[in-house]
């Protein structure tokens, strides 16, 4: 295959003269790429670069996405009012290292926070940055990192026999690379719900979270969120003023709770819950969960902890269902539980309240089912009868985990090839216990890997920072430990290039 060097941006210096030198014998780099920069892809990196130097492995690591490392959807925000919903002492970059992060906001931010404070999201964003930056610096003498600014658009074999994949970009050059992990990250809110004339309008906001999105909505006039999540608290902070009226919807008209302030209390699991599910199914769980919440608002005065309690455990409750149970527990059950297991910030849960009692935020179960033009306005008739003339309608539904209907060139091609699978009551994509991709049936297993929103299907749990800091450091333990017993020359590609698509 003849190849030619990616156009990307190398972070870190020159390796020392005393180190290793690449391009001869078993010094030369292994290579992995991180498709996607967000906050996965970032501590995917983090975690390679630092484990590579741990091993005195040479590795060259290409961070391929257009956008800047570290933010991501999630963490990207410019609104200081948009806070983390998981508490500073729980989103330490690092799972052996808890106090990372509050050491960070002391040293780096000259903000020291308490352990259970709740930070801006914009902030941590910054946090995860600097966290990249420090790894790059830290490991220079065994590993490099490349920002590769272009999107994978499919991934093929390396061919003549090698091992590893072949990244395909959007611009048609290839990168060959022995290991490659999909840290992708949220999608955009999917449309389908919404008539076609409410997508082709100029007042609708598909994506809350794209570029200067909310400050196209009119500063006045009233507003559909359609959605009633953590998005919509989010955008409710974000569109609210003394003269609006802002209306938010769902099929289910159910809103997050939010965290309690003040001390936080530790209540022991419920006893034999796993084996409870393997004899009575989702039935059982959920009398035994409401036995357990019911007697911690009794022994401690809320629910929350009892919430939480169950947390070291979910993974392993999900796995246990049966596929009908699965996809039951997804139909009747998956909404409450979001709204009392993904909770608000204090500040956030109280300032929605205040907008509630006002009158200035309503929340309600109902669908969109028809829209019209009015003018620079849109008229929008719902499920529940009423009809609102709103200045603009905002898409809050949050990120599909379904893959089926995507239209990423990246997933389809997957699929496609039968390089992965979908995942358990068809969410995300089947993997292994260490997060490699489950090809079809007719496939070997290539070495690719993912993390986050790709495995909820898997653990339906895998979202939130505890979840995907475990994930990465070792999801990056097992890629090193499949390319320490690869050939010493994988398909001759270890000099790391990338060539223009042939044909």
């Amino acid at each position: 295959m003849n190849v030619t060097t990616p156009t990307s941006t190398p972070t870190t210096p020159t390796r020392p003269a005393s180190a290793p030198r690449p391009g001869t014998g078993p010094d030369v780099p292994r290579r992995v790429a991180v498709v996607g920069a967000g906050a996965a892809g970032t501590l995917t990196a983090v975690q390679l670069l630092h484990r590579a130097a741990r091993r005195r492995v040479p590795l060259e690591v290409y961070l391929v996405d257009p956008a800047d490392a570290g933010p991501g959807v999630a963490y990207g925000t410019g609104d200081v009012r948009h806070l983390l919903n998981v508490p500073a002492d729980g989103m330490s970059a690092f799972p052996d290292d808890p106090g990372h992060f509050l050491r960070w906001l002391a040293a780096w931010e000259r903000c020291p926070a308490a352990p259970g404070d709740f930070v801006p999201r914009r902030t941590y964003g910054r946090y995860l940055t600097h966290v990249l930056e420090r790894a790059v610096e830290g490991s220079a003498v065994w590993g490099r990192l490349h920002h590769v600014r272009r999107r994978v658009v499919d991934v093929v074999d390396a061919g003549c026999g090698a091992e590893g994949v072949v990244l395909v970009l959007a611009d048609g050059e290839r990168l060959a690379v022995e290991a490659a992990v999909l840290a992708l990250g949220l999608r955009p809110p999917g449309c389908a719900w919404a008539p076609p004339v409410l997508r082709g309008h100029a007042a609708f906001v598909a994506d809350p979270w794209a570029p200067g999105a909310l400050e196209a909505v009119p500063a006045t006039g009233e507003v559909l969120l359609v959605g009633t999540g953590l998005t919509m608290a989010d955008v409710a902070l974000s569109l609210a003023g003394p003269d609006r009226v802002m209306h938010a919807v769902s099929r289910h008209g159910l809103a997050p709770y939010g965290h309690r302030s003040g001390s936080r209390v530790a209540v022991p699991l419920p006893p034999a819950l796993e084996g409870l599910v393997d004899s009575e199914g989702l039935a059982g769980l959920r009398r035994a969960v409401l036995r357990h919440l019911a007697r911690t608002r009794r022994t401690v005065g809320d629910w929350r902890p009892g919430v939480d309690s169950l947390r070291p455990c979910t993974v392993a409750l999900w796995q246990r269902l049966s596929d009908a149970d699965r996809v039951r527990f997804l139909r009747e059950d998956l909404r409450c539980w979001e709204v009392h297991r993904h909770r608000l910030a204090p500040a956030t849960a109280a300032t929605v309240q205040q907008l509630r009692d006002q009158g200035r935020l309503t929340v309600a179960a109902a669908e969109v089912t028809d829209a019209r033009e009015a003018g620079p306005s849109v008229e929008v008739r719902l499920s529940d009868g009423r009809v609102l003339t709103v200045a603009a309608v905002v898409n809050c539904t949050g990120a599909p985990a379904e893959l089926t209907g995507s239209t990423d060139p990246l997933h389809r091609a997957l699929l496609r090839r039968g390089l992965a699978t979908v995942g358990p009551a068809g969410l995300g994509l089947a993997t292994a216990t260490d997060g490699r991709l489950r090809p079809t049936a007719d496939r070997a297993v290539a070495p690719l890997w993912t993390l986050g929103l790709l495995r909820r299907g898997e653990l339906l749990e895998t979202t939130a920072m505890p979840e995907i800091r475990e994930q990465a450091a070792g999801l990056a333990e097992a890629v090193l430990d499949v390319l320490a017993t690869a050939g010493p020359d994988v398909a001759g590609h270890r000099s790391g290039r990338v060539g223009r698509r042939e044909g």
